[in-house]
């Protein structure tokens, strides 16, 4: 068991995944010597060299394109977009491409390609550097999309998707990868894809998040449990698929459900698990459906003031459930 960082779990996984097969190669933006603007990389050009750890041009369509064709001739890419803002280029490449070979080839031809990429607000980055985008991935039959909350599930959700046979976006909380810590296992254990953790059991309210907020919803479990309020917090970790099953679970088990994500409210993925507990779970229900999300503006604001007014965090989750225990 060794105590790891969360960028330390990803940089160590995909070392041992391209130990243990030759077929996996890493490129993207700086990700050889320099090794990735978050160091996420940092160690594997030296060990690796030019063939497998592959410094491309400022071009994500280029990036996702290459891979891709990688990926159908026998390799298992692990592309980096330096920046989830970033990826919006290579959108036609994931969607059109990556997503339907499977369906367009009558189950012949698969795409066994990861794409990281660090997302989410909370570190200054303001409108280019903070974006929450993986609501527009999980609309797309084909596409597996994975969101780690901790060092144990960064590596074994990592080790399932560059194993896996079609594309996985796998999103990594830029704010967590030097803030957050735990343990990982050692030794060969995987995560399998589409399977939710119940991370804080609990009987009055449902608190569903992902990533950084699943840390916030943990937070505020905490503080709401000194006022007599008991929450259970989902962990999702896989968006698509999404483990319905334990979703449900937890909301009929409460009756009461709130969904913390940072992204936008309006058409936000926590609008979908939403629909989900209403048509699934309604005649368990003892309140509404809530949701706590960023504002619907543009984007996330630089300044300190503005930028804490946008982002979701422990206090406002608290306030969340607070009002629909009361309810």
């Amino acid at each position: 068991m060794a105590l790891m960082t969360f960028i330390e779990a990803i940089r160590d996984t995909l070392a041992l995944e391209m130990r243990r097969d030759e077929g996996v190669i890493v490129l993207g933006e700086d990700v050889g010597r320099k090794g990735g603007v978050f160091l996420a990389t940092d160690g594997l050009w030296a060990e690796f060299g030019d063939d497998r750890v592959i410094d491309t041009p400022l071009t994500e369509s280029m990036i996702v394109g290459a891979s891709i064709g990688a990926a159908v001739n026998g390799l298992r890419p692990v592309a980096e977009i330096q920046f989830a803002d970033f990826i919006h280029p290579a959108f036609n490449q994931i969607v059109s491409e990556a997503a339907r070979m499977r369906y367009r080839s009558n189950n012949t031809v698969g795409v066994p390609l990861t794409i990281r990429a660090p997302y989410g607000g909370g570190v200054h980055g303001a409108l280019y550097h903070s974006q929450s985008v993986e609501a527009f991935f999980t609309h797309v039959p084909g596409l597996k999309v994975v969101v780690p909350s901790t060092p144990h599930d960064a590596r074994g959700l990592l080790r399932s998707a560059i194993r896996d046979d079609d594309p996985v976006l796998f999103f990594e909380h830029k704010k967590m990868y030097r803030s957050v810590r735990g343990e990982v296992p050692d030794g060969e254990f995987v995560v399998p894809l589409g399977r939710a953790r119940v991370t804080h059991p609990g009987s009055q309210v449902t608190v569903i998040a992902y990533g950084l907020m699943a840390h916030y919803a943990l937070e505020a479990a905490d503080r709401v449990a000194e006022e007599g309020i008991s929450v259970e917090v989902v962990d999702l970790r896989t968006l698509r698929p999404l483990d319905k099953d334990t979703v449900l679970t937890s909301v009929r088990k409460t009756g009461k459900c709130l969904i913390a994500y940072e992204d936008n409210r309006f058409g936000g993925y926590g609008a979908e698990v939403a629909a989900i507990v209403a048509e699934e779970a309604f005649d368990y229900l003892d309140g509404p459906v809530t949701r706590i999300a960023g504002p619907d503006v543009p984007g996330v604001p630089y300044n300190h003031v503005l930028e804490d007014w946008f982002m979701v965090d422990p206090e406002k989750i608290a306030a969340g459930i607070r009002k629909l225990a009361a309810y």
